[in-house]
C-alpha cells in the first residue's frame, strides 16, 4: 500500500471514530435527559384542582360521604398483591384509569424480582417523591406489568413479585407506610405497546395516586 494509500485509509479510521464517539455521547447524553426525577414524579401524581366555583357549596354531610369508589380503595390497604381476584384486579384498574400516574421503566434483573443496579436511580427519586408532604395522606397503586415473553401464569407471577419487591425497597428504606401501598400484578394483560408485545417498554411499573382529593398545600 502506497503512503497516499495509507494516509487515506487512516483518515477514514478516525472519521467513523469520531462518528461513533460522537454516537455515543449523545446516546449517553439522551439516556440521562431521559432519567426520572423527584420533582417529574412528584408533578405526575399530584391530583389537579377540581374545576368547581366553591367547596363550600357541597353540603358537609355531603363531602364527608364517603364514595363507593373510596371504600373500595379503603379495602385495598393491607391486603396483599396475591389476594386479589382477577375481577378486582380489573375493577383497580377502571378505578386507576383517570388519576394521576406515571409509568417507570424499572429493571429488574433476569426472570427475577431483583431491582437492577440501573434502575436504583429511578426508585430512589420514586421513594423521594412519595415522601412528599405534598402527597401526604395519598394511597399509592404500584402496577407491575411484563411484556408477552413467557407464559401468561408465569408473567402475572413475575409482576406481582416485582411489584412486591418495590413496596417492600419503599417501605424498608423510605418509611412509606405498608398499608398505603397498594400492589397488583398485570402480567401482559395490559401492554403498554400491543403492537410490540415483546418490546421492553412492556416491562413497566406503573404508579397511581389513588386520592379522590387534592394534595395539600
Amino acid at each position: 500500500m502506497s503512503g497516499t494509500a495509507k494516509r487515506k485509509a487512516f483518515k477514514a479510521i478516525c472519521t467513523f471514530a469520531a462518528i461513533g464517539l460522537l454516537a455515543w455521547v449523545t446516546t449517553s447524553v439522551a439516556r440521562a435527559a431521559d432519567d426520572v426525577t423527584e420533582g417529574q414524579i412528584l408533578r405526575a401524581l399530584t391530583p389537579k384542582k377540581p374545576l368547581t366555583r366553591s367547596l363550600s357549596m357541597t353540603p358537609p354531610a355531603e363531602q364527608a360521604a364517603p364514595t363507593a369508589e373510596t371504600k373500595f380503595v379503603d379495602s385495598l390497604r393491607n391486603r396483599t398483591t396475591r389476594s386479589l381476584s382477577s375481577g378486582e384486579r380489573q375493577q383497580i384498574a377502571a378505578v386507576a384509569k383517570d388519576k394521576p400516574n406515571i409509568d417507570l421503566e424499572i429493571t429488574f434483573d433476569y426472570n427475577s424480582a431483583n431491582i437492577s443496579a440501573k434502575a436504583q436511580p429511578a426508585v430512589e427519586a420514586l421513594g423521594k417523591a412519595l415522601s412528599s408532604p405534598d402527597l401526604k395522606g395519598s394511597t399509592f397503586l404500584v402496577a407491575g406489568h411484563t411484556d408477552a415473553i413467557g407464559s401468561d401464569s408465569f408473567n402475572q407471577d413475575l409482576s406481582e413479585r416485582r411489584a412486591d419487591a418495590i413496596k417492600k425497597y419503599l417501605v424498608d428504606k423510605f418509611g412509606i407506610a405498608s398499608a398505603d401501598l397498594v400492589t397488583v400484578g398485570y402480567g401482559e394483560s395490559q401492554l403498554k405497546k400491543p403492537d410490540a408485545p415483546n418490546d421492553p417498554a412492556n416491562r413497566r411499573v406503573q404508579v397511581v395516586n389513588m386520592a379522590t382529593k387534592t394534595a395539600s398545600k
